[in-house]
């Protein structure tokens, strides 16, 4: 297993197994749930929105081990941030999700970059992207729920 492999499968296993910001947040501004039938993955996502900015973040539900681990990172990453900073977050995860070999900038993924393996398995990529775009839908409005299909 070559060692990016490896970094991959523990960040992975770390964040499925101690999920962070896995909470209901009781002030949240907007909750929004996302579904992803083909796997069963069922996360509701909460945010809390001031001004413009991500203040706080928690996501509460079950699913595969991509899918949460991919909420964690998402909630790690966009907490603090601009509402603007977490679409840019969300173009770059998305287009190296779902368009391999494309440039994206690193830099606004940071550790999400270890997902990109997931790209590789057409049936995983719903579950990496549930979240994301339970996030975008949240931060544009919307209530309710989302589904990949």
């Amino acid at each position: 297993m070559s060692d990016l492999s490896y970094l991959y499968q523990e960040i992975l296993l770390e964040h499925n197994s101690k999920p962070r910001n896995y909470r209901t947040l009781t002030d949240a501004t907007v909750s929004i749930e996302g579904y992803n039938p083909l796997c069963g993955d069922k996360y509701t996502l909460h945010l809390k929105l001031e001004d413009d900015i991500i203040v706080d973040i928690g996501f509460e539900g079950s699913g595969c081990a991509i899918s949460k681990a991919s909420t964690s990172m998402l909630t790690e990453r966009v907490k603090g941030r601009t509402t603007s900073e977490a679409f840019s977050v969300y173009d770059a995860f998305h287009t190296m999700i779902t368009e391999p070999g494309k440039a994206v900038d690193g830099n606004l993924l940071e550790d999400l970059e270890l997902l990109s393996g997931v790209s590789a398995y057409p049936t995983r990529i719903k579950c990496a992207i549930l979240a994301w775009h339970a996030l975008k839908e949240a931060i544009e409005g919307a209530s309710g729920s989302v589904s990949t299909e």
